[in-house]
C-alpha cells in the first residue's frame, strides 16, 4: 500500500467522522444543552384569623357556631384580627364576645366590630336595635327570691292601693308588662358559671321606649314585681298589657249604692 492511498483513507475515515457527528447533531443527539431554571418563588407565610361563618347582626353573642378560620397571608393580618396562634381554641377565643356593629360572611373579626364582656359599651351592644335599657328597684320578695338571673324572661307585676279614703285599704295588682327580658341584676350582665341566683336591688329589663314610659309611671304610682317565666313559655316577643288592648283585671266600684265608672288596670284610670 503505497502512501497515497493511506492518506485517502485517512482523510475518507475523518470524513465519516464528521458527517457522523453532523447527523448526530442534527437529530438531537450528542450532549444535550444545559438551560438555566427559574429560582422558586418564595413561600408565602399565612396565618389563620377568625372570621364570621354567617351574617351577624348587631347585639349577637359569638359562639363557634357563628365563627370560623380562614387562611390568611400573613402580610395581611392586622393586629386587630383574632388569630388562631393566639387562641387556638375557637370557643374560648369568642367567649365573651358580642357584636357591636354587623358582620357578613367571611369578615374577619377585629376589636371594632365587637365589644367584650365588662369593656365600655358592652351593654348598649346586648340590646336589640330598637330596644331600651330601664331599670326598677327589686328586692328578693319582687325578684322572685333573688331567682332571676339576666337572659331571663319576665312578667312585670303592677300592685297599688286603689283606695279613695279612710282605714280601708284596696289593693290592685295587674300584670302590665309580659315577656320581658332580663338584661342585667345590678351590674351582673353575665352570671357566673353554675350561679343559681342573684339577690340584688335594681333590675335592668329591655323594653320598647313606650313600654320603657310606661314601667316609670308604674313605679310612681306603687310597686313593682318581676315574675319567672318558665324556660320554653317565651314568644321573645315584649308586650303591654297595661294601657293596651288586653284589658285585665275589670272592677265595678259601687259606692253607696250607686254603680261609678268602670276601674279598668288596662286603662289605669282611679276609681271615679
Amino acid at each position: 500500500m503505497n502512501v497515497t492511498r493511506i492518506a485517502i483513507l485517512c482523510v475518507a475515515a475523518i470524513a465519516a467522522g464528521a458527517a457522523a457527528l453532523l447527523v448526530r447533531g442534527l437529530l438531537g443527539g450528542g450532549t444535550p444543552a444545559v438551560e438555566a431554571s427559574a429560582p422558586p418563588p418564595p413561600a408565602i407565610m399565612t396565618t389563620d384569623i377568625l372570621v364570621a361563618s354567617k351574617d351577624i347582626p348587631p347585639g349577637r353573642a359569638l359562639d363557634k357556631d357563628s365563627v370560623r378560620w380562614d387562611t390568611w397571608p400573613s402580610s395581611s393580618v392586622s393586629s386587630t384580627f383574632f388569630t388562631k396562634n393566639a387562641q387556638p381554641d375557637i370557643a374560648k377565643a369568642v367567649d365573651g364576645i358580642t357584636v357591636r356593629s354587623p358582620l357578613v360572611r367571611g369578615q374577619p373579626i377585629t376589636d371594632a366590630s365587637i365589644v367584650c364582656a365588662g369593656a365600655t359599651g358592652f351593654m348598649a351592644a346586648t340590646i336589640t336595635p330598637g330596644m331600651r335599657a330601664i331599670s326598677m328597684p327589686v328586692s328578693a320578695e319582687t325578684g322572685a327570691g333573688g331567682f332571676i338571673l339576666p337572659n331571663d324572661r319576665v312578667d312585670v307585676i303592677l300592685t297599688r292601693d286603689r283606695a279613695t279614703g279612710g282605714q280601708v285599704k284596696f289593693f290592685q295588682s295587674v300584670v302590665i308588662v309580659r315577656d320581658v327580658r332580663v338584661l342585667g341584676i345590678d351590674q351582673t350582665f353575665l352570671p357566673a358559671k353554675d350561679q343559681q341566683s342573684v339577690v340584688g336591688k335594681t333590675a335592668t329589663l329591655e323594653l320598647t321606649p313606650a313600654q320603657s314610659a310606661l314601667i316609670s309611671r308604674a313605679h310612681a304610682e306603687g310597686t313593682l314585681s318581676l315574675a319567672l317565666r318558665a324556660l320554653g313559655d317565651s314568644t321573645d316577643k315584649t308586650y303591654a298589657s297595661y294601657g293596651g288592648p288586653e284589658r285585665v283585671n275589670v272592677v265595678n266600684v259601687i259606692r253607696y249604692g250607686v254603680q261609678g265608672k268602670t276601674d279598668s288596670a288596662a286603662t289605669g284610670r282611679p276609681p271615679q
